[in-house]
């Protein structure tokens, strides 16, 4: 009886999941009991052993052997079996493969023309996406990055994805933790946990601690055995997680599926209609199926559904989603989702992150000030810069102090974030270089030396040279630079400090130092970024930079790279948790600083909310829920797995001026996409207008299906797709979808008519001298004529304004379909017989006034800016 209520009250976690997420989190779990089961049949190692010299050559392949690699789950791309289904198996290709079954089944063969297409559709498809994923999957292969690992006693540099389970991680400054390990050796380690946890402030590591994947060391050095590797690691379960429903907001995508949902649910009333009316027209049901001219009106019905169904559509949007992504990967943008190509064009707000984007992500020294000039001290910054675990700021020395001393240190003391200072301690001895003589006469370094923070190294020191320190530090602060003091005291040694002198235990003795040279660093600003920031401005782009670094200095770095505005930057500890409020702040202040991790996704969303279309950049794992949140997300090629993997792009070389060629590309696919759009619904609106018009008249349809297979090729499919490749530079306009139908419902109402008006004399006043079968294949010929001279006027007008390339194509059109009414063969194929007397007269008066009526439509809807002109 206890068991009962329990089970009511269970609830089915997977219920209103997307299947493809159910079968996801299936997949990582069979991975994780696999893996799980891997390491329970692994032989034992000698810890002692392993530690030492890592795993043997036997010990490798039976952990690759047994799938206990650090292979991260899911690519970049689709599979291929993803990519055939995708093309293959859709809506209209079953529609129209039924059909091709049908004519090849109770018609002429010459009637299945439509089927190439349907094949060709399918192959191009296929083919297209292949090369597409091929180019970006070997893009990611090249970028992979390494990871260092002791094996057999030697150190190795070998793939992320390599990495087996025990393995030894050789972790230096500046590594990224490639799966979990634990930590068995660390000197000084403190690693960045910042994007997996947010937490900003660095660990110290000490052995028996665990390193997530993901993190990164950013002093100190140690060893480590790797215990959980792929689907079981942190940063891929977090990254697993991100990918789940991560479809970009694509206008184009989401329009056509509108499209393709409104025609299915009309297909199915037409249909019927279609149907009815071709068998009254051939003598009634009964009539039909007994005299067997019901297969006449299946050909017929067959028609009318061809003709309604925009079969290339969606290929060609494909096609120029995969050739955009294919030219962007040759510059070293990898895009991650197809449709991403067309986001950053639709953007008007980007967020930027400061360091790794605006910044590379390394100092430069800006300035020194020397106080009290002591022997030896540019062989002291020179040895700081030198040393293998040198922190960001101590290598930026490297290039202005380069002679270090020939003599080791007594004592070192390695940089640590909690103590915010280094130290080291020399004895006299001689220099690095030629001549000899007294050590502190050639420069030798003697003495203790200390470089940290001014605040903290001189906190227990006093003195006129003291308080300038002191004061050139803030003034430097207040300008958004980091300032370092180098201090001196002539007795050499590190003593620790005194009990109860308020310092931390692993520190040293700091009183008595005395301030030698001021040293004053900016981040590095990318030479870039000044002209892409203006190049968005310039395109109507509101930018915002985001950073977790002091306000002042991001507003130093943002006004560094033009941007303008009033104040220090806002410090985001006081944004407002309500989004209104946010919105409000956001909507004057554009530099923000101390954002925390978890303010990231609330102030993309606040601007969404706004009405802003959002864009992101972002480096760390700690980022990806706020990347994915927003509409175009942007990781740098230097940063975590995790982010790059839920990113939509990727700058693999990590060059920010990148991003104007992808809004130029995405606004080629948008404004070309368009166009193709207004052909293939044109004639899906007349081809909607003429079926439900002959349905209900149970007239005989106006067209064979090898009729309108030459109307769709050489007015659509085959203009289509150059027009989807060739250069357009016109601005993104919000509304695709309203102002593709503002078209297409006109044109293709114009187109009908014209049909509807030479068929309807055909059928009132056949040429007496034809017989009937003969005066049927003058008005199918008087209407394919019509429709074709129409179609192309349409097209005409879509492709302008002419240039060579677009001249040539419509010229090419034109003398094809010349040649297929000229050439015996060819109309004797497509059974063409050309009308005389009153019918051709009517046939041409009538197409006349139809391509009247285009140009009108295409000139008001231009003025009013429904349609616009390539740019």
């Amino acid at each position: 009886m206890g068991a009962k209520p329990a089970a009511v009250q269970r609830r089915d976690l997977t219920r209103g999941k997307p299947r493809g997420t159910v079968l996801a989190e299936r997949r990582d779990g069979h991975r994780r009991a696999a893996l799980a089961a891997a390491r329970a049949g692994l032989a034992p190692v000698d810890p002692e052993v392993l530690e030492r010299d890592g795993l043997d050559p036997v010990q490798v392949l039976e952990r690759r052997g047994a799938g206990l690699d650090n292979a991260a789950p899911g690519g970049s791309s689709r599979s291929i079996w993803a990519i055939v289904r995708a093309n293959v198996f859709t809506l209209f290709n079953a529609v129209l493969g039924s059909a091709l079954v049908l004519v090849l089944l109770v018609g002429d063969p010459r009637d299945a023309l439509f089927g190439f297409i349907v094949v060709a559709n399918a192959a191009i498809g296929v083919v297209q996406e292949y090369r597409a994923k091929q180019t970006l999957d070997r893009l990611a292969v090249l970028h992979t990055p390494k990871a260092l690992v002791r094996r057999g006693g030697a150190e190795l540099a070998v793939a992320v994805a390599d990495v087996l389970h025990d393995d030894v991680l050789l972790l230096r400054t500046g590594d990224q933790v490639p799966a979990d390990a634990v930590i068995f050796q660390a000197e000084s380690l403190e690693v960045d946990e910042s994007l997996l946890t947010g937490e900003a402030d660095p660990v110290a590591k000490v052995p028996g601690d665990t390193a997530l994947s993901g993190s990164a060391v950013v002093a100190g050095h140690g060893a480590a055995r790797v215990h959980r590797v792929g689907a079981e690691s942190y940063a891929s379960a977090l990254t697993a997680e991100a990918r789940r429903f991560s479809l970009v907001n694509s206008e184009i995508r989401n329009s056509i599926n509108r499209i393709i949902l409104y025609i299915a649910w009309a297909l199915v009333p037409i249909i019927v209609v279609v149907v009815n009316g071709q068998m009254n027209a051939n003598g009634g049901w009964a009539e039909s199926l007994a005299t067997g001219r019901w297969r006449t009106a299946v050909i017929s019905a067959v028609a009318s559904i061809v003709a309604m169904i925009p079969e290339g559509l969606v290929l060609l949007t494909s096609i120029s989603f995969g050739m955009a992504a294919i030219k962007l990967a040759r510059r070293q943008v990898l895009v991650q989702e197809l449709p991403a190509v067309e986001g950053l064009a639709r953007v008007d707000m980007v967020c930027l992150d400061k360091t790794g984007t605006l910044t590379e992500g390394r100092m430069e020294l800006a300035g020194t000030t020397v106080f009290g000039p002591v022997p030896g001290w540019e062989a002291v910054l020179a040895w700081c810069a030198a040393h293998p675990n040198a922190n960001a700021t101590a290598a930026a020395l490297a290039t202005g102090f380069t002679r270090p001393p020939a003599a080791a240190p007594d004592a070192v003391v390695p940089f640590s974030s909690a103590r915010k200072y280094s130290a080291v301690s020399f004895s006299a001895g001689p220099v690095a270089g030629p001549g000899t003589g007294d050590g502190a006469a050639a420069g030798q370094p003697c003495g203790s030396w200390v470089l940290g923070a001014p605040d903290v190294v001189l906190a227990a020191s006093g003195g006129a040279e003291v308080e300038a320190a002191l004061a050139a530090s803030h003034e430097a602060a207040g300008q958004g630079l980091r300032a370092v003091v180098l201090a001196h005291r002539p007795a050499p040694g590190l003593p620790a400090p005194a009990p109860g002198a308020g310092q931390a235990a692993d520190g040293l003795d700091l009183a008595g130092l005395r301030p030698v040279v001021l040293l004053v660093f900016r981040e590095m600003v990318r030479p870039d970024a000044a002209a892409t920031l203006a190049y968005f401005r310039d395109q109507g782009v509101a930018l915002k930079v985001i950073s977790g670094d002091n306000p002042r200095t991001v507003a130093a770095v943002a006004r560094s790279v033009g941007m303008e505005f009033d104040g220090d930057g806002y410090d985001a500890r006081g944004l407002p948790e309500e989004t209104g409020e946010l919105a409000a702040v956001l909507a004057r202040e554009s530099v923000l600083g101390r954002v925390a991790p978890e303010q990231k996704k609330a102030i993309v969303l606040a601007l969404q909310g706004a009405g802003h279309v959002v864009a992101m950049t972002g480096d760390g794992v700690n980022d990806a829920l706020a990347l994915k949140h927003a509409d175009m997300g942007i990781a740098m090629g230097s940063g975590a797995a995790a982010t790059k993997a839920v990113s939509r792009l990727v700058l693999l070389d990590g060059q920010f001026s990148h991003l104007p060629s992808v809004v130029a590309e995405g606004r080629r696919v948008i404004a070309n996409v368009e166009r193709v759009a207004n052909l293939f619904l044109s004639k899906t609106a007349y081809a909607v207008i003429i079926s439900i018009a002959i349905g209900i008249l149970l007239w005989r349809y106006p067209f064979l299906p090898r009729q309108l297979s030459i109307v769709s090729s050489m007015t659509i499919g085959i203009p289509a797709f150059f027009l989807a490749l060739l250069p357009n530079a016109r601005r993104y306009q919000p509304g695709f979808l309203r102002r593709a139908l503002m078209f297409s419902i006109p044109a293709g109402t114009v187109v009908a008519a014209c049909i509807m008006a030479v068929y309807s004399f055909a059928r009132a006043f056949p040429d007496p001298a034809l017989e009937p079968a003969q005066a049927v294949t003058s008005a199918q010929t008087a209407a394919t004529m019509t429709v074709l001279v129409v179609a192309l006027w349409v097209l005409g007008a879509l492709a302008r304004p002419f240039d060579f390339w677009r001249s040539l194509l419509v010229a090419a059109l034109v003398a094809g379909l010349a040649l297929v009414m000229v050439v015996p063969f060819a109309r004797n194929f497509f059974a063409l017989d050309i009308p005389s007397g009153p019918l051709l007269a009517v046939t041409i008066g009538v197409t006349a006034g139809g391509c009247l009526g285009i140009e009108l439509l295409y000139r008001f809807l231009k003025k009013r800016g429904t349609v616009s002109e390539r740019e």
